[in-house]
């Protein structure tokens, strides 16, 4: 597994909870799975994405990856028309890991930027002085600890 400080969590991309990112492209969202999700997997074998022009609510389940590890699925952050999926997945699931926010995206979504921004669904926001979702739980953890400590 990667380091923390080797994770990569571009500034133009969003997060979810569940681990995966989402990016405006001009009218619509192109979603995948992020660094860190790819790498707490390990190598990607295989991913399942749905058809062109299948429609998901918010939150609904669009597709799976498995890797050598486990099988997980992959959720849509926001409701939209699948409009593209990234058929080179298919012979090579192993972009998922190599290039996560370039090559290794999954689908690309009709949905609106002001729906992703607007959206109920809970977005991580990266904190200044630590880096994504782990540095999240590390500043969380953190915290509890310090709170525990004053207690004793």
């Amino acid at each position: 597994m990667k380091a923390l400080d080797e994770l990569n969590f571009p500034e133009d991309v969003k997060f979810t909870k569940s681990h995966e990112w989402a990016k405006q492209d001009g009218d619509n969202i192109i979603v995948g799975l992020s660094d860190y999700a790819q790498d707490q997997l390990g190598e990607i074998v295989f991913v399942e994405l749905p058809e062109e022009g299948d429609s998901f609510d918010q939150g609904d389940e669009f597709g799976s990856v498995e890797s050598v590890k486990a099988v997980s699925e992959i959720y849509l952050p926001v409701a939209g028309e699948i409009v593209a999926i990234n058929e080179d997945l298919e012979d090579a699931p192993e972009l998922v890991n190599n290039e996560c926010y370039t090559g290794g995206w999954m689908v690309n979504s009709e949905s609106s930027y002001s729906t992703m921004k607007s959206t109920s669904l809970t977005w991580i926001k990266l904190l200044p002085r630590t880096r994504g979702i782990l540095g999240f739980i590390w500043h969380m953890t953190i915290s509890a600890v310090s709170q525990a400590a004053r207690l004793i």
